[in-house]
Formats: structure tokens, C-alpha cells, sequence
């Protein structure tokens, strides 16, 4: 009887749930063997090396949290408000994608990767929004708040009096998709926030 490999993607997807439990040092080839259940000699038929792994765990949570997202949003019938809508409830779990930003924060090829998913999903956010937004400053403030909505809600324990977690991101969500937001870029613009510093 020949023997069966462990697919690639088997590997890939072990690896990317050690790094969302203890980072990128937790991705050790002989630890995820021994998950698997499987030598450690599977691995190296299919990657040359851990570093290789690295990158193919980066490319695959870049396709599936950014391309592959875009295509299935846009599959699906329409106007910018409803796609706006479904990119929300289609968002993945963010255990990846936090630890990745952790990870970041130590290796400058990572930060780079990070650069660019998020500029390529900020980009189809300006794309949704503009569509019923007219003024820019209001899709940019649009746009921003979304994503730091979608990222930085998970990292909120405070609690929201009568009403629920879900409740209160549900009226975020229908703020940022109305037709105003109550002079939002002239209220922004008197903060004195300064994000780049």
C-alpha cells in the first residue's frame, strides 16, 4: 500500500494556527509534526525549509483575507452598501491576522506584507464607500473607521451598559453605511489626533 503523504495545505494550515496560539516562534517543524501525527520527514517534501513555510503561511493568509474576500463580496449581487454589508459578516476570525501584526512589529518583511494587505484592503473600502460617498474626506474617515471597527473591536473589553457587543458594532456599522454621518471630516478635523507620530 503506497503511503500517504500529508498535503501541503494540511501543513500551511497547522502552522498558521500555532502562530495564532504562541507567534511565529511556536511554528516549529518537529511541533507540528507531532500534531499531525506524522514524521517530520512529510515537511520537507514539500518545503525546502521553515522559512519556507513562513512565506507560504503569509502568501495563503494574504490570498484568503484579501483576494479571495474581494472575490467572494463581489460574487454576490448588490449595491455598495449591501457588499459593504456582507464583507462584515464575511470577515474571518482575526487570531491570524493579529498574531501576524504581533509579528510585525519584530521583522521588517513582515511589517512590508502588512503594509500592502492593508492598503490593498483599505483600497476596496475606498472603492464601496466612494460609490455613495461624495466627499472624499468623508470616504477616507468612512474607511478608516471600518477597518479599525473590524481590527480593533477585538481588543475592546469595555462594556456597553444595557446594550450588547453585537448590538453596539451592529449601530456602527449602520453609522458608517448612512447617507450622513453628521459632519464627521468637520468634527475630525478639530480633534487635533495625530495617528503619524
Amino acid at each position: 500500500m503506497a503511503k500517504v503523504r500529508t498535503p501541503r495545505g494540511t501543513w500551511v494550515d497547522a502552522a498558521l494556527l500555532a502562530l495564532a496560539g504562541g507567534g511565529p516562534d511556536a511554528v516549529r517543524v518537529e511541533a507540528l509534526a507531532a500534531g499531525l501525527g506524522v514524521s517530520k520527514g512529510g515537511f520537507y517534501w514539500h518545503f525546502t525549509d521553515r522559512q519556507g513555510l513562513l512565506d507560504e503561511m503569509l502568501d495563503t493568509w494574504e490570498k484568503a483575507g484579501t483576494d479571495d474576500l474581494i472575490a467572494r463580496v463581489e460574487s454576490q449581487p448588490g449595491d455598495p452598501r449591501a457588499k459593504l454589508e456582507q464583507l462584515f459578516k464575511l470577515i474571518p476570525s482575526l487570531a491570524v491576522d493579529l498574531a501576524i501584526r504581533d509579528w510585525s512589529r519584530r521583522d521588517p518583511d513582515v511589517a512590508e506584507r502588512v503594509r500592502r494587505v492593508d492598503n490593498r484592503r483599505m483600497g476596496y473600502l475606498r472603492a464601496l464607500f466612494g460609490q455613495f460617498c461624495a466627499d472624499e474626506n468623508d470616504v477616507e474617515i468612512r474607511c478608516m473607521l471600518a477597518y479599525s471597527l473590524a481590527i480593533g473591536s477585538y481588543f475592546i473589553a469595555a462594556d456597553h451598559g444595557a446594550k450588547s457587543r453585537s448590538h453596539v458594532l451592529r449601530l456602527a456599522v449602520d453609522r458608517l453605511l448612512a447617507d450622513s454621518c453628521g459632519g464627521a471630516s468637520a468634527a475630525a478635523s478639530g480633534l487635533g489626533w495625530r495617528g503619524d507620530q
